[in-house]
């Protein structure tokens, strides 16, 4: 089977739409009237009318806080052969990172998508640096072509949530 298969992708892994804590996510440098919920809002991402547009250049910042800690596993990214992102770096667990100081930090891990990304084939992630996500920012650095604008479809994400721990078990401990 090869890596990033669709089966692949579902063995105990789902997609983290439900997870995300929506009053925290921002996008910087997108435009206005092609905003993030496009590309990332169930419903809107899967119209192909509908793309996440960068405003004064190529580059978007997103950032997607979970509603609880999950494993993120890959993802997919759709958009179009042109204006699609190419360079994609991940980053676990940073707040507030803006344009200025996103090289400031190694990222989790980058991906290089590929034409057969953008049409939706989904990329496995360093699942190792993903353990523990209550955050995700997404740096999109450039485009396919080197266009001014980058065009994103859709995001999703696709992992699992942590298991919570078990308070009566912690209990039982406490009384030995």
């Amino acid at each position: 089977m090869s890596a990033g298969s669709a089966s692949e992708i579902s063995k105990g892994q789902v997609d983290l739409l439900d997870f995300i804590d929506w009053s925290g996510v921002e996008c910087l440098n997108q435009n206005s009237s092609h905003s993030l919920p496009n590309a990332l809002k169930q419903g809107y991402r899967e119209d192909e009318g509908l793309n996440l547009e960068s405003d004064a250049d190529e580059q978007l910042l997103i950032y997607i806080p979970f509603n609880q800690v999950i494993k993120l596993h890959s993802f997919a990214i759709k958009g179009p052969a042109e204006e699609g992102p190419k360079t994609v770096k991940f980053f676990s667990n940073k707040e507030h990172m803006c344009f200025s100081n996103v090289n400031d930090f190694p990222p989790s891990d980058t991906a290089e998508l590929t034409e057969e990304n953008l049409k939706g084939k989904p990329v496995v992630l360093k699942y190792v640096k993903f353990q523990n996500v209550r955050s995700l920012t997404i740096f999109i650095e450039d485009n396919q072509s080197g266009a001014e604008v980058t065009k994103v479809q859709k995001i999703a994400l696709y992992g699992s949530t942590v298991e919570t721990t078990d308070m009566k078990g912690l209990k039982k401990i406490e009384d030995h």
